[in-house]
């Protein structure tokens, strides 16, 4: 049986115990969608892409908010103000990305990969806030009605539509497995409907002079922002409470480790994600009498990481049946 390293959490399961067994493996790729890739994240490899999306993305802040000022446009303010936070956010993912792909360390044996999940936090956060100080000044909008240049309008967020268009592109592919280039291409793609809005905006104020169209569209990108951000906030939030991710069914994966071949109970199982990629599990299987080598904990490794996407187990194999282990109970953690 493959000896390796205790993972018990400082508890002690009575009686005589094998030693603990670490099922593991690298380099595996089945394309199942579970959100787990071995070796670098993809957020790891997308710099270019990240320094092309900023680039544009700086650019275009400060055409639009001069613009805005410009033409008095709250609707091109606010979108100016969104876009900004989605400049801050990439280049969050970006930093997060650059820190997963470190190597572990003595202090940090996981390497820096949480901070994925960091990032996402933070992202959504600052989504929120640029929400509140969007509405603080719509509403003074309303109050305060200014005067506005439709054209204006209309041309900054038709080229607001292709550079975010474009950006969003970017993180197409890699927005299937990753939190982060999630966030990245949510937040770009929400931006191009938006301005799409602020065109629309224009085109209405052009023609009919109603300028209480701008505050009305600003509200709508609110909105906008709020309900394509509320899910990533939801789930980065989770992820930073190392919640079981979505993607994976805590149920089917106790069902799979059940049964087993020789396996009579399943205890302390923990699923949580090491970063916006990566996913770990730790379990304690009893197998009476059992005695399995490293081909039975490499084939585990192959299935959890082929059915669940689950490529950093810790599996625990305990022989006697008759001796309760401390971690038993669901409720000891």
């Amino acid at each position: 049986m493959h000896v390796a390293h205790d993972h018990d959490h400082g508890h002690d399961c009575g009686g005589p115990r094998p030693p603990h067994s670490h099922a593991h493996s690298h380099g595996h790729s089945h394309g199942h969608g579970h959100g787990h890739h071995h070796g670098p994240p993809p957020s790891g490899n997308m710099g270019k892409a990240f320094a092309i999306a900023v680039g544009l993305n700086v650019a275009f802040v400060a055409v639009e908010a001069a613009a805005g000022l410009f033409s008095g446009s709250m609707a091109l303010l606010a979108d100016a103000g969104h876009n900004l936070s989605d400049v801050l956010s990439l280049l969050l993912a970006w930093g997060a990305s650059i820190l997963a792909a470190r190597a572990p360390s003595g202090r940090f044996t996981y390497g820096l990969k949480s901070s994925s999940i960091l990032a996402a936090i933070a992202n959504a956060a600052l989504l929120w806030v640029a929400i509140g100080a969007i509405l603080v000044e719509t509403i003074r909008r309303f109050a305060e009605p200014a005067p506005i240049t439709g054209t204006t309008m209309i041309l900054v967020a038709a080229a607001g539509i292709v550079v975010n268009a474009l950006s969003a592109l970017l993180f197409a592919k890699g927005s299937k497995s990753d939190l982060n280039l999630r966030a990245a291409f949510v937040h770009l793609l929400a931006d191009a409907a938006v301005s799409a809005g602020v065109v629309i905006a224009g085109i209405v104020i052009l023609f009919t002079g109603w300028q209480v169209v701008d505050p009305i569209a600003s509200l709508v990108i609110t909105a906008v922002i709020a309900w394509s951000s509320w899910g990533l906030l939801r789930e980065s939030l989770r992820m930073g409470m190392m919640a079981v991710p979505e993607s994976i069914d805590i149920a089917a994966v106790r069902h799979f480790l059940e049964g087993l071949p020789g396996v009579t109970r399943v205890h302390d199982l923990h699923i949580w994600p090491m970063s916006t990629t990566e996913t770990a599990l730790t379990a304690h299987i009893v197998m009476p009498g059992a005695e399995r080598g490293d081909a039975f904990l490499h084939k585990l490794a192959h299935e959890l990481d082929h059915r669940f996407g689950i490529g950093h187990p810790t599996v625990q194999i305990e022989t006697d049946s008759e001796s309760a282990c401390a971690l038993e109970s669901e409720h000891v953690v």
